[in-house]
Formats: structure tokens, sequence, C-alpha cells
């Protein structure tokens, strides 16, 4: 992770939560107040976001983080997740933004690890999408690897994807990907979205390197890989669940990219509590 961009997005999402001060807080709580709590699990699932949450504290200063997990394990109700000491007004300015991070990062690697479990004893990958949080998509993907996933483009600038609407632009798929090469640079790998069995074949001939299978049923796809035959790799998308992913690998495509890992997923349920004043 890239943590100058962390660091910029935690600190946006403090002031957008503390424009001027915590007046609850100030009003009752004296500057040289210290305290210690505790984060706490209260469901199952797989942790993300640990150093995240302990940025937070570090930016804020005064509040040391004793981390009793490490991003990726598997947690359960009650675990203790981390111990903090220090400034009672800075452990509570943080709460918020620390776990509402923590909790979103921790929700999609529980949700992830459940997708990649389907896919045991396959060689097929879980991609994830584009399809994240607007400014969070650096924590969002990281919390993708940590629960088993792997990431697909980072962002436009990141990979060649010729999808329905670059195609019909330029009239044909081999038209688009002539195009495309004479525009990038020989190092960049060039997918190709197809919605039909014409298409991968136009789409093998333009001598592509990936072939997304987009929306298709499962025996067009099944088809679709046949006619690939290992020419490029594969990708599978498009109304993927937990319930049809595992009959979707046993077609053979080397990845199957799932949005909802990054825009369907249910928060983790982490706490702060236990809150114990110190002076």
């Amino acid at each position: 992770m890239n943590y100058l961009t962390v660091d910029k997005i935690i600190k946006e999402a403090l002031i957008e939560d503390v424009p001027n001060e915590d007046i609850s807080t100030n009003a009752i709580i004296s500057e040289d107040s210290l305290s210690s709590i505790e984060l706490l699990c209260k469901e199952e699932g797989i942790i993300a976001g640990l150093k995240v949450f302990k940025r937070v504290y570090e930016i804020l200063g005064n509040v040391e983080v004793i981390l009793y997990k490490k991003d990726g394990d598997k947690i359960y109700p009650k675990d203790k997740l981390a111990f903090l000491k220090g400034s009672t007004r800075n452990i509570l300015l943080g709460e918020r933004v620390s776990l509402n991070l923590i909790q979103r990062m921790s929700g999609i690697a529980t949700l992830t690890n459940l997708f990649v479990s389907e896919l045991e004893n396959s060689n097929t990958k879980l991609l994830d999408t584009r399809k994240t949080t607007p400014t969070l998509r650096i924590l969002e993907k990281y919390a993708v690897k940590v629960g088993g996933g792997d990431n697909h483009r980072f962002n436009l600038s990141d990979g060649i994807m010729l999808k329905d609407n670059h195609i019909s632009a330029c009239g044909t798929i081999e038209k688009a990907v002539d195009i495309a090469r004479e525009n990038i640079s020989f190092v960049r790998k060039i997918e190709v979205e197809t919605e039909n069995l014409d298409m991968v074949k136009e789409a093998i001939k333009a001598n592509v390197d990936i072939i997304m299978l987009d929306n298709m049923d499962l025996e067009m796809a099944k088809e679709a890989v046949k006619i690939i035959n290992k020419k490029a790799i594969t990708e599978f998308s498009g109304n993927v669940s937990l319930q049809n992913i595992k009959k979707i690998a046993q077609i053979g495509v080397d990845y199957v990219s799932v949005g909802a890992i990054t825009h369907s997923f249910k928060v983790l349920d982490l706490s702060m509590k236990n809150l114990n004043r110190i002076n």
C-alpha cells in the first residue's frame, strides 16, 4: 500500500468528521486526561486494516496502539484485536474514523475469502474490479488481497481493456485492437470484452492477451474456453455469486472477476469498548 495515499485518506476523513473540534468530548474531558480502551470483534470474519486503524492514532498523536492480530487472521466474537492507551480526547476523536475504515476493509476481506473458498481445488483465481468506493480504492483492493483475492486494474491508466462501447466506437474488435497497438507501448497487455462466440473468435484472430467472457451463460462460456484453447488468458465476468462461482470455475477459466466483493459487502462488526480512565 502507498502510505502517502493512506495518510491523505485518513486526514481527509478526520477533517470531514471533525471540521473544528469534537465539542461533545471537549466539553467534558480535560486535555490531560489519559485512558485505555480495547478494539473488540463482535462477529466472525477476516480482519483487514489493522495498520490503517493504528495509523489514525499515529496521525492524531499521544495514543499508543498495541495490535494483537495481523491482517488476514480469522477472528471470532469477543476476540481482542488491539489495546489503546493515551490521550482520552484523541482516543475518542479517532474512534469513528478508525472503525469506519477497518470495518469496511474487514468486510471486504471476509466476503472475498468466502468466494476464494469456493474456488478451492480449482485453477481459477478471483479478481476484483474498479467498482470501488470513490477515493477508497487503495484500501479496498488491499482488503481483497488480504482476503485471498487478486487485483485487476487499479485505474484506467493501469491496463488496456476494450469494452463494448470502445468496440462500437471503432466498428470491430480487430480494428479497435489494431488502433490500440499503434498507440500504446508493446509492454502493455490488451484485454477485450466479448459477449458471444463470434466476438471470441474475432478476439483470437486479433491475437489479444486476455479475453473476457462477459455475461455469458455457462454453456456458451464453456464452448468459448474450448475455442480459445489457451491462446489467451480467460476471464469470466457478470452475475457471479457464491452459489454459482464453483460451476464457473469448472469451465476452466483462468480468472473470475466479481464486483460484489467491493460494492456489496457487509461491514464486519467491530467496536471500541471498556474505556478506563487512567487519570
